[in-house]
C-alpha cells in the first residue's frame, strides 16, 4: 500500500515563502510522476503541479511562476517551493502519485493527512 506524509505548512505573511516536502512509500516508487493537490475550506481539490519520474515540472495555472516542484534523485521525495504567497494559496496541500506525466489526475485514493499552509493578507 502507497503512503504519503507531507510537511512544511505553516502560516506566512502575504508574499512569504514556504517549502513543502512529501515522502513516499510503497508502490508508489514506480510511479512515472507525482503531483501536489491542494484543497482550499469549502471547495473541490485543486492540481497544482507534477513532476516525473525522469521528467521535469509543470504546473497549475494558478501557481506558474510562484511554486517550484522538485525531486530527490531516489524518487521518493518530492518538494515544492512556494513564492509570492497570496491569501488565495490558503489550503490543506497532498501529494499523490499521478496516473501519467503531464496530467492532472491522481493515481489512487492514498491520500495523506496533508499539511496546512495559511497565509494572512
Amino acid at each position: 500500500q502507497v503512503q504519503f506524509v507531507e510537511s512544511g505548512g505553516g502560516l506566512v505573511q502575504f508574499g512569504g515563502s514556504l517549502r513543502l516536502a512529501c515522502v513516499a512509500s510503497g508502490r508508489s516508487f514506480s510511479a512515472p510522476a507525482m503531483g501536489w493537490f491542494r484543497r482550499a475550506s469549502g471547495k473541490e481539490r485543486e492540481f497544482v503541479a507534477g513532476i516525473g519520474r525522469y521528467a521535469g515540472p509543470y504546473y497549475g495555472d494558478s501557481v506558474k511562476d510562484r511554486f517550484t516542484a522538485s525531486k530527490n534523485n531516489a524518487w521518493n521525495t518530492i518538494y515544492l517551493q512556494m513564492n509570492s504567497l497570496k491569501p488565495d494559496d490558503t489550503a490543506v496541500y497532498y501529494c499523490n502519485a499521478l496516473t501519467s506525466y503531464g496530467l492532472a489526475n491522481a493515481a489512487n485514493d492514498y491520500w495523506g493527512q496533508g499539511t496546512q499552509v495559511t497565509v494572512s493578507s
